[in-house]
């Protein structure tokens, strides 16, 4: 009969020890956790047969890892342990998914006895759907999150995904907007079809046009040849449009036609295209405000927002970001050969409590900084000054404030300054000085210029 595995959690090591030695007497299996993320972990990463959790933890409580447990681990059962002056908490534990709960202090006996009860009942839970290779099924197309904002984006998903509904995806830089995109795209019935995504931002105005809709020979100086645009390659699939705020008033118009009459027209002729693409659009600018202003085509803006996702940003998704930490820690530990590293319990209080005004991008760039850093262990030195501590973080915002404001000066040299500052903090990479300072790079573009 093969061994059952136990995950233990409970931030007392010497409560973590005390259960482990009296499982072990009856042959049990053990994994061991301290806080609620590192359970999360095993449970993604091992088999495991039973969760048995404390209820009083600190950062995250035990209630926080019932409720995830009953929702993505449902064939695993769950034993709250949990004090006296806790039991009304105990039982709305269970009826958050826990089968069984277990009052402090309790003897070895009380122990075994309630676990092996608890697992006689998981023949009653559901079960596991498996894949043909026996393994559990990868979800959410590599999207990270257990927080309500990133529940609610999946759902959006699942509800679209199979149709050609024109959606559009709000959010910061950084959230992850095209990978939301690729989403609806790859778990959809069209995933055979191309995804073609297209940088509006990035692409000079002057070319946006013709690399969207193509072009024929002699249309302008430089077309030898005829070629086709991006919505052309997209046929049967679907175009993703980023940065659609940057779009001119010329491809907007162009858009517009396309949505409504479902057919392009090359630059240089006059002869529509049928095409059947599904158009994903997303902006990190306010198009409503736009459309409302004139900066954007109002009726474009309706045609667009046909679905509209928001992904929230990692200021408001605290509960996944040691999630994507250790993803990332996972990703660049196997790239640059650095076998398990991890966060210490000091970064990982740094991380979530910072406030990621870059969002996942910037999560990702700084644990790949820290692993290149570190030998195995991630401590505070290892990260970015403004992440580190208060007192540094104080220190050098006053530094760099006092490199501002150390004479009388026009607002416009405040912020010339403020800009090359960026600039030369980021050798120079305009589309990183961009997002640092919450503007396109086209804006960024025309304040160099002036």
């Amino acid at each position: 009969m093969d061994k059952k595995r136990i995950l233990i959690v409970d931030d007392s090591f010497d409560m973590l020890e005390v259960i482990r030695r009296q499982l072990s007497k009856y042959n049990f299996d053990t994994f061991q956790a301290s806080a609620v993320q590192d359970a999360i972990d095993i449970l993604e990463h091992s088999d495991v047969d039973l969760l048995l959790t404390d209820l009083q933890m600190p950062v995250k409580n035990g209630m926080e890892l019932v409720k995830y447990s009953a929702q993505y681990f449902p064939h695993i059962p769950v034993l709250v342990i949990t004090g006296y002056p806790s039991v009304a908490g105990a039982v709305e534990a269970m009826k958050s998914g826990a089968v069984e709960y277990l009052v402090k202090p309790f003897t070895a006996d009380e122990l075994i006895k309630a676990v092996q009860q608890v697992i006689q009942q998981k023949q009653n839970l559901p079960q596991p759907v498996k894949s043909k290779s026996g393994k559990e099924p990868e979800n959410s197309w590599g999207i990270i999150g257990q927080s309500e904002g990133i529940r609610e984006v999946i759902d959006l998903i699942l509800r679209i995904n199979n149709t050609k509904v024109t959606t559009l995806i709000t959010g910061e830089s950084g959230t992850g907007k095209e990978l939301v995109a690729r989403a609806i795209h790859y778990s959809g019935k069209n995933s055979k079809g191309p995804f073609v995504a297209v940088n509006c931002g990035a692409i000079p105005e002057n070319l946006l046009e013709s690399e969207l809709f193509g072009f024929v020979k002699g249309a302008f100086t430089g077309a030898h040849n005829t070629r086709q645009g991006f919505f052309q390659a997209a046929d049967g699939g679907t175009i993703f449009l980023d940065e659609i705020g940057n779009a001119s008033s010329a491809v907007q118009t162009r858009l517009l036609r396309v949505m409504q009459e479902k057919e392009i027209t090359m630059v240089g002729t006059n002869k529509p295209i049928s095409i059947n693409t599904r158009i994903i659009a997303a902006t990190n600018s306010d198009l409503y405000a736009m459309s409302k202003s004139g900066n954007f085509r109002e009726d474009l803006y309706y045609r667009l927002n046909v679905i509209s996702i928001a992904i929230p940003p990692l200021r408001e998704r605290k509960a996944d970001i040691l999630l994507l930490a250790n993803h990332f820690l996972q990703k660049f530990s196997n790239e640059f050969d650095k076998k398990d590293v991890i966060l210490s319990e000091e970064a990982a209080k740094l991380f979530v409590n910072h406030n990621w005004p870059g969002n996942i991008r910037e999560l990702e760039n700084v644990i790949q900084r820290a692993i290149i850093l570190s030998d195995g262990v991630i401590y505070s030195q290892h990260l970015p000054f403004y992440i580190n501590t208060k007192e540094r973080r104080s220190t050098e915002t006053q530094r760099f404030k006092d490199s501002l404001y150390t004479e009388d000066l026009l607002l416009r040299e405040v912020e010339r300054r403020h800009i090359l500052k960026v600039l030369e903090s980021v050798d120079n990479n305009k589309t990183k000085a961009a997002e640092i300072l919450g503007i396109n790079r086209k804006t960024l573009r025309e304040k160099l210029k002036n």
